[in-house]
């Protein structure tokens, strides 16, 4: 088996030429608050951000160079199913932390693994290659296309739910149909699902889990200890924020999961309110920048669905967990998408973007490379004799046709 270096050569140099710089650049911000506020809360966890950085690098550049408009036909299906099955074996074998069980224990090595964060990149990937190979008609897609595309999502939905990790699979649900409803799906078959919806309301709440109620009492009735924490280190952060040892609020540890789920409340005591808008405003501009390349690229499916999702996916996890902290949502367990401290979550958005951004920079490459085989396959040259042969069949063809003259040789 042959391999064409040449072809090889040509695919890498192709990524500079049309890398969306600017993507990256607006993701470096975030990680730099992130990583000085995890500094100050506790320097071991933020050697740990490290390494999960380091490892969401690697990730990224994998998915950066990997042909995806080559390989998605099967690897969508497959991960999809592999990370069905591991949502499944949670039921079964899962590893049950603070009352829940969503993870999995890798044998030998004492690593768990929460397969409900690897099956968001899974939905995304299949839903942009079912809708890529059959793109939504003019007035969008009707109740039976919508049906099928629902069952990619509502699946996944149903068995996070049952772990129970409710605030995930409702990410993952919002996210699903978020993209559906940016690709086109028709204004009645919304309108029937909002119906639905709110006609089972009440039955869907009698199946939630005592915890889960109080969750949403508490939001409706007094703020629970967490949000008070939360609430009175924004308060006492004021415009400009505290020096790190004035900060007592999280040094302290008043505050709880101060590194995590509650770093918001930690950034307002800190800088204060112009540390959080800024945050804001970084958030905003990244998404508003991935919806955008979904419309510039709105004839490509793959690209309109990747970057729709990812855009979905961190305005659903910022706007959740900011409204957590203020009280204005119920308590759940959702992070800030690449600030919070976390190792799962930062890595897949890593590759996320690593596959976004090689969908962009190849969008065009393999039509005009039809026969590159850059995937480590034989690439079988055209002898000579063959191609001599094939142009003077379609000279004659031409001739036949009178659409040049038969005076006219080769």
């Amino acid at each position: 088996m042959e391999i064409d270096w040449k072809e090889v050569s040509n695919y890498f140099r192709t990524l500079p030429k049309n890398f969306n710089y600017l993507l990256v650049i607006q993701v470096l911000p975030i990680l730099i608050l992130s990583s000085i506020l995890v500094k100050e809360i506790n320097p071991v966890l933020f050697q740990k951000q490290l390494i999960y950085y380091t490892v969401g690098a690697i990730g990224f550049f994998i998915a950066l160079f990997i042909p995806w408009k080559k390989v998605l036909w099967w690897f969508a299906p497959l991960s999809y199913v592999i990370n069905l099955l591991l949502l499944l074996a949670v039921d079964v074998a899962g590893k049950t932390i603070l009352g829940a069980r969503r993870w999995l224990e890798i044998p030998g090595i004492g690593l768990t693994i929460q397969p409900s964060e690897f099956i968001k990149i899974s939905v995304v990937l299949m839903l942009a290659f079912l809708i890529h190979r059959t793109p939504p008609p003019k007035e969008g897609y009707g109740f039976l296309d919508f049906l099928k595309l629902s069952v990619v999502i509502v699946i996944p939905f149903l068995l996070i739910a049952k772990e129970p990790d409710l605030g995930t699979a409702l990410v993952l649900l919002m996210t699903g149909y978020g993209i559906l409803f940016l690709v086109g799906v028709k204004w009645r078959v919304w309108i029937t699902l909002f119906l639905i919806l709110g006609v089972s309301a009440p039955l869907l709440y009698n199946h939630l889990h005592d915890y889960q109620k109080k969750r949403i009492s508490d939001f409706l009735g007094k703020p629970s200890y967490h949000v008070q924490q939360a609430l009175i280190a924004i308060g006492s952060g004021g415009v400009i924020g505290k020096s790190k040892d004035e900060a007592t609020q999280t040094q302290l540890k008043f505050l709880p999961i101060a590194s995590s789920d509650f770093i918001f409340a930690y950034l307002g005591e800190r800088f204060g309110y112009r540390g959080m808008l800024a945050l804001i405003v970084l958030y905003i501009l990244l998404i508003v920048h991935l919806l955008a390349l979904s419309q510039i690229y709105s004839q490509d499916y793959l690209i309109k669905t990747v970057s729709a999702g990812l855009a979905f996916l961190i305005f659903i996890y910022m706007n959740v967990n900011m409204y957590m902290i203020i009280g204005m949502a119920p308590v759940v367990g959702v992070p800030l998408p690449m600030f919070s401290h976390g190792g799962t979550s930062f890595i897949i958005f890593a590759v996320f973007f690593g596959i976004l951004l090689n969908l962009i920079a190849y969008k065009n490459y393999f039509q005009y490379n039809a026969d590159a085989k850059i995937t480590m396959l034989e690439k079988e040259p055209l002898k000579k004799n063959d191609e001599i042969e094939r142009r003077k069949r379609n000279l004659e063809l031409l001739k036949q046709r009178k659409e040049i003259p038969r005076s006219k040789g080769l």
